[in-house]
């Protein structure tokens, strides 16, 4: 049997599985969907078995990651909205692998990332093989494939005026990099370049676009990050974020305790995040 998608769950008795989507299957819940067991790993290929379970809790898809890489400024409606100039080569930073976090886990904010919480939705790539020095053309050789990503971002130590323009920190908080609900496989998506993909908050609409309007590619993307630069297997790359991110609404949509963010791309299926605020005094010393 192909294998479109997987995903990685716990059953009843908290036993955990990898099993066999569709990406119509990942359009509606997975919770209860029952599914067939998978064998072998992401990394070294998969085998489909006849034994079947039933999915109880969705998980992470990816157990770990040994980096998480996020590209900045990558749509050019975005570029637009934060009246920023296109620079020659892809704004990168990035995230620890404690930024990683599943698809429907509660995110706990601490109180010095509380005032400007910020969402961005994102298509993302996970590597399939140690790369280096990878062509554009030969960019999807080398991808797993592809998930829902949220760049989560306390502003207030990203922006100039407040926090320097400390990129990777101010993304860098634990669980700040929640992917999911499954891993789309490479083969499954014949055109990564006209893919839907929106966020809401609460149920509200705050992104709306097609990946055509990314600036470098998929391809452009990998090609730009292995480059003289080995790509682990199981490194995630979130390739930017569109136009409708929070700080430049206005007035500004910043993300609220108990909100909900929801990232969904086209047959990826949903990603969606409960954010509660922690209190000061069991945060720690700020």
């Amino acid at each position: 049997m192909n294998i479109e998608a997987f995903v990685r769950f716990t059953d009843v008795n908290g036993h955990e599985y990898c099993g066999k989507v569709s990406r119509q299957q990942l359009s509606g819940e997975l919770t209860d969907l029952t599914v067939n067991i998978l064998e072998g790993t992401p990394y070294t290929g998969f085998q489909v078995l006849e034994e079947r379970k039933i999915i109880s809790k969705v998980l992470c898809p990816l157990k770990s990651t040994p980096y998480i890489i996020c590209i900045g400024l990558n749509y050019k409606k975005h570029a637009e909205e934060s009246r920023s100039s296109i620079p020659e080569y892809p704004v990168v930073f990035t995230k620890p692998p404690d930024a990683l976090t599943g698809p429907y886990d509660t995110i706990s904010i601490h109180p010095a990332a509380q005032t400007t919480l910020d969402y961005e939705g994102e298509l993302t790539i996970v590597i399939g093989r140690d790369a280096r020095n990878v062509s554009a053309s030969e960019a999807f050789s080398c991808i797993l494939g592809y998930t829902n990503g949220n760049d989560v971002s306390a502003r207030i130590f990203q922006l100039p005026h407040t926090g320097g323009g400390q990129f990777c920190y101010a993304k860098s908080f634990d669980a700040f990099a929640p992917i999911g609900p499954a891993i789309v496989l490479a083969n499954a998506v014949p055109d990564l370049q006209n893919l839907n993909l929106s966020t809401k908050v609460n149920g509200a609409v705050r992104q709306e676009t097609s990946t055509d309007d990314m600036i470098w590619s998929v391809a452009k993307i990998v090609e730009h990050l292995s480059r003289g630069t080995t790509l682990r297997k199981g490194t995630i790359i979130m390739t930017g974020t569109p136009s409708g991110v929070g700080c430049f609404m206005k007035p500004t949509g910043y993300i609220g305790d108990g909100d909900i963010v929801e990232v969904r791309i086209e047959g990826f299926g949903k990603l969606a995040n409960q954010f509660v605020f922690e209190n000061r005094r069991d945060a720690g010393s700020l």
